[in-house]
């Protein structure tokens, strides 16, 4: 309220408002979606939900495994302990098609509490690589053997405790009358420390006992070889894989592990990891046409149409100096271009090598690959590695590309491994060291690769039945001055600067651990793995890896 000078009386002022527009604040197309299928965040949320009978269910199912298991004993707490505390998590474990194949409700520790050296010590566990599960897979189909599967129910809760760990009884179900008292854990359980290291060490000691040994190139890989069968067992946390040329010994080896754990019998393999397992009457292929879909689903909603090669050639890639686009989406796309190319697609490797140096600080250019890529998956959805019964031979191709990066004078080596008439191994990545010529660069490639010949060389030594000793395992090579230098021992002053630790080739080309073989450079298959190919080449190469259309 103001005084009027002039008429001494007062006049009401309107009060001054801000001009600014409020826009509705919008969190994208997906928002709604999110919110209508997110998962439970607290117990209290799961059991109330519109889904709260199914969530009941689950919950009952975790908390009955658990006392079945014998995790825990009902005590109360010694003084000077401090429990820790638990929480609820839920999911709901989707099937390929997207339907839901179950609720599943786990109680996890919060083991982030737990102090070093005083509640947990050792905590690694090994995981058996994807090269395993692709060799075993190409065996499989090299014998023509069936592959089951089968899946360990609350697998952490199986591995004995050394330690000594209290834990506040979990929200929902305090035991009557003992409400203040606290759980000893006798065994482990999900989201310790310690609990995948408990888990393997418990499933090594069963296998064991039961007359299996373990591959001593993967010790998630377990075998067992009798004058009437051998059975393979490939382990993924929980997950198992298993394949054997006797059904006696494959019902055998279920009903031990029936036996010792509470497991689901899956049945014929048909996914595993995400990937898809089809079984013909001569092939067994492995793809992963639903994930592309959901990389496009998720990446690529504009749909910009097809590519027939993941790489532009004309598209020049370096550190961006313009405006940055997201990191956090560039990553995102990046991570799971990385996942579908490290497990059945390796036209790829090459592009999603190059594409992932630039997550830091990604610009329009580097954007302009990934949309590249996402087109090429389009055009190539359907493709698959088909494994086959020829050949049985295990051989590689080697190649390099000499300073592919001006700026940093790099070259971009790659390797392809086939087993079975589809690549079991391969490797797409920018030399650590510069090289002054192109055969220097093959030269170190070569030695390089040696080291995954070793590995795979004496993870089929521990194969039932395989010939031993290994013949040696060619590699072929497109630079004859390479090949020769490798076979050489004569002193050269062009190369005496090459350090010692890349002449490793030699040796194991003297104890015939390998042997190198000259091949022309369109037919060296590896050549995509290191640069942007035409698309003559890219469909020919992609056919020697064995990664072809999938005919329904």
């Amino acid at each position: 309220m103001l005084e009027s000078q002039d008429q001494n009386e007062e006049v009401e002022v309107e009060p001054r408002r801000s001009k600014m527009v409020r826009t509705e604040k919008s969190f994208g197309p997906d928002f709604l979606t999110f919110m209508l299928e997110g998962e439970p965040q607290t117990f209290k949320e799961a059991v109330n939900s519109t889904e709260g009978l199914m969530w009941k269910e689950a919950i009952k199912s975790e908390i009955d495994s658990i006392l079945q298991n014998h995790t825990w004993e009902i005590v109360d707490l010694p003084p000077g302990c401090k429990p820790l505390s638990s929480k609820w998590i839920f999911k709901r474990k989707m099937k390929v098609d997207r339907s839901i194949d179950k609720y599943k409700a786990r109680l996890v520790i919060k083991g982030y509490r737990q102090t070093e050296g005083l509640d947990y010590f050792d905590t690694y566990s090994p995981v058996t690589r994807i090269n395993s599960i692709r060799m075993v897979l190409a065996i499989t189909a090299l014998r023509n053997l069936e592959i089951y599967q089968m899946d360990v129910k609350t697998a952490f809760l199986n591995g004995d405790l050394d330690e000594e760990i209290y834990m506040e009884q979990p929200e929902g179900f305090s035991a009557p009358g003992q409400e203040k008292k606290v759980c000893k854990l006798v065994k482990s359980l999900y989201g310790l420390k310690q609990a995948p290291k408990q888990w393997h060490e418990k499933i090594d000691n069963v296998m064991l006992s039961h007359g299996f040994k373990i591959n001593e190139c993967d010790k998630c890989v377990y075998v067992k070889d009798t004058k009437h069968g051998y059975v393979i067992v490939c382990l993924y946390v929980d997950d198992m894989l298993i394949v054997g040329s006797d059904d006696k010994m494959i019902t055998s080896t279920k009903n031990m592990l029936n036996s010792r754990f509470d497991m689901k019998d899956m049945g014929l393999a048909d996914v595993i990891l995400g990937i898809k397992i089809k079984r013909t009457s001569d092939e067994l292929i492995l793809s992963q046409s639903h994930y592309v879909d959901k990389i496009l689903g998720k990446f690529d909603k504009d749909n910009s149409g097809v590519a027939r090669t993941p790489v532009d050639v004309t598209l020049h890639l370096s550190k961006n100096k313009g405006e940055s686009v997201s990191q956090v989406e560039y990553s995102r796309v990046i991570g799971s271009l990385m996942y579908l190319m490290s497990c059945t697609r390796p036209d790829i490797a090459y592009a999603v090598s190059k594409l992932s140096r630039y997550t830091s600080n990604p610009g329009a250019k580097h954007w302009q690959g990934i949309i590249r890529v996402l087109k090429y998956l389009r055009f190539t959805r359907d493709y698959g590695l088909h494994y086959t019964r020829y050949p049985v031979v295990l051989e590689g191709y080697s190649d390099t590309n000499w300073i592919s990066n001006v700026k940093d004078s790099k070259s971009h080596s790659g390797y392809v491994f086939t087993l079975g008439g589809a690549t079991v191994s391969w490797k797409s990545s920018k030399q650590t060291v510069i090289a002054r010529s192109t055969m220097e660069s093959e030269f170190i490639a070569l030695d390089k690769y040696g080291e995954e010949v070793e590995w795979l060389r004496h993870f089929l030594e521990d194969i039932p039945r395989w010939s031993k000793p290994v013949p040696p395992i060619c590699i072929h090579c497109d630079s004859q001055s390479a090949i020769g230098r490798a076979q050489s021992n004569m002193y050269n002053g062009k190369s005496r600067h090459i350090r010692r630790r890349h002449n490793t080739i030699r040796q194991l080309l003297s104890t015939r651990v390998i042997s190198v073989d000259y091949v022309k450079s369109k037919d060296n298959i590896a050549d995509p793995l290191t640069k942007g190919l035409n698309r003559e080449l890219v469909e020919k190469s992609s056919r020697g890896m064995g990664l072809k259309p999938i005919k329904e």
